[in-house]
């Protein structure tokens, strides 16, 4: 891979409209974009208790893209979706300070800002379906700008939290379908991440039940996937992201899970004593050995 490196970065990140015109099913009549303070919650519910930045009334989808260092950088890119119960998006939790972890990784992070909140047509006891469409629009838009952007077209995966965590692995789990109908020669494009990192996810365990959550499905293909969960997680409980890591394992798909006893969550990638803090490291160690921070190869 040869190309000229691209200046924007950490302080500049160039940011994307992902649709060239209008956006699949929305009406755009839920008032302007607009930055809000999360809620402060107890200890018991959030490892990061203090507020922080959210985005919310999102009607035009972006990327924002922040590129490593050049002396560091590997070729891999991925996807950040931030959670939020598919209303707001924790923007500096789960996007920003997501990104800043991945660049010292040498990989280009991509903060996705998806349509939040739900829309009537959304009940609440279910995921939101816009999110999936800017989603999958989202690893195609990547890719085919990859070269242009300095990045291993084979190599660009997905990292979400919460209710991003099940965004990613929507999209890893439905790239053989759009969501929507094609607008341009984007979408002829792949839409499969080349490999998933579900934190903390939602929406993965059906109501009562022992099993996934209908909708979900493993089809032969689905890329190789991280999972990372708080064993005393009361929001987005365990069983979550454990029923998902036996379904892939069952389907034959690399996986490895970690569960932090003791750990609730919404706990990012901030340093803190507790061992949860460790995943990061435990991930990056995950991609070495699946072979995404590998340096591409230069002629």
């Amino acid at each position: 891979m040869c190309v000229a490196w691209p200046v924007f970065g950490a302080d500049n990140p160039l940011v994307v409209e992902i649709w060239p015109g209008k956006v699949p099913a929305e009406t755009g009549n839920i008032g302007p974009e607009r930055f809000r303070m999360s809620p402060k919650l107890d200890r018991k519910e959030v490892e990061v208790t203090e507020s922080t930045r959210m985005v919310t009334d999102v009607t035009k989808p972006t990327i924002s893209i922040y590129r490593p260092a050049k002396d560091k950088d590997t070729g891999t890119a991925m996807l950040i979706c931030p959670g939020g119960g598919y209303w707001n998006l924790y923007w500096e939790l789960e996007g920003e300070e997501v990104a800043a972890w991945l660049n010292s990784l040498g990989v280009t992070g991509i903060i996705l800002k998806y349509r939040v909140p739900r829309r009537p047509d959304e009940p609440e006891s279910e995921p939101a379906r816009r999110p999936l469409q800017d989603a999958q629009r989202a690893v195609s838009v990547v890719r085919s700008r990859a070269r242009e952007w300095g990045i291993d077209p084979q190599r660009i995966g997905i990292v979400g939290f919460s209710a991003g965590g099940h965004l990613a692995i929507a999209t890893a789990t439905n790239f053989d379908k759009r969501t929507y109908e094609p607008v341009d020669d984007i979408d002829k494009i792949s839409c499969r991440p080349d490999f998933a990192i579900p934190v903390y996810s939602g929406y993965l365990k059906a109501k009562d039940k022992d099993e996934l959550a209908p909708g979900l499905r493993i089809p032969t293909g689905t890329p190789p996937m991280f999972l990372t969960h708080g064993g005393d997680d009361v929001i987005s409980p365990p069983e979550n992201s454990l029923l998902m890591y036996l379904a892939l394992k069952r389907a034959g798909v690399p996986a490895e899970l970690h569960i932090y006893a003791t750990a609730t969550h919404d706990f990012g990638v901030r340093a803190s004593n507790h061992p949860y803090s460790t995943w990061t490291e435990a991930c990056a160690n995950w991609l070495r050995h699946q072979g995404f921070l590998k340096p591409p190869t230069r002629p």
